[in-house]
């Protein structure tokens, strides 16, 4: 699934994400208590949108979207190729009034093959930043976004 917003919530390997029940990751991630979390380039925004922007539960987005799964190490969930790093998390606690995931990271890879460093951050209008750059996928989004927005 593609996520929003993350964050470090301490300095004991701790991150949280949020989501909910309307979201078929959240059931699978919640069922597994496991995932892995892919911090991709801008370079990979816009497949990063159009994996967002359909559920797993009929599809396969590795087939449809052809980004390589790799091997993890301490969880069953894939790496996924071309990211700048990728968490592997276990699930601790979840927070489910306010949509919060809080996972211990178990392991980072960090790609050092991959020389586009600049984070895509969701401004939640369908735009996004990457240090400063804005990019518009408000047209990739339209079915997601609030009317009026």
């Amino acid at each position: 699934m593609t996520i929003s917003w993350t964050m470090a919530i301490d300095f004991s390997q701790h991150i949280v994400i949020t989501t909910g029940e309307w979201n078929y990751s959240f059931r699978a991630i919640m069922n597994t208590r496991e995932c892995v979390v892919c911090i991709p380039p801008v370079t990979m925004l816009e497949t990063v949108v159009r994996i967002g922007d359909v559920s797993g539960a009929n599809i396969d987005k590795f087939n449809m979207f052809g980004p390589t799964p790799l091997p993890a190490v301490t969880v069953n969930a894939p790496l996924i190729d071309g990211c700048i790093a990728c968490l592997e998390c276990k699930v601790v606690d979840c927070i489910e009034k306010y949509g919060f995931i809080i996972m211990k990271v178990t392991r980072v890879t960090v790609n050092p093959d991959c020389h586009d460093r600049r984070m895509i951050h969701a401004i939640g209008d369908g735009s996004f930043v990457a240090d400063g750059e804005t990019f518009n996928c408000r047209e990739l989004m339209a079915d997601k976004l609030p009317p009026g927005l």
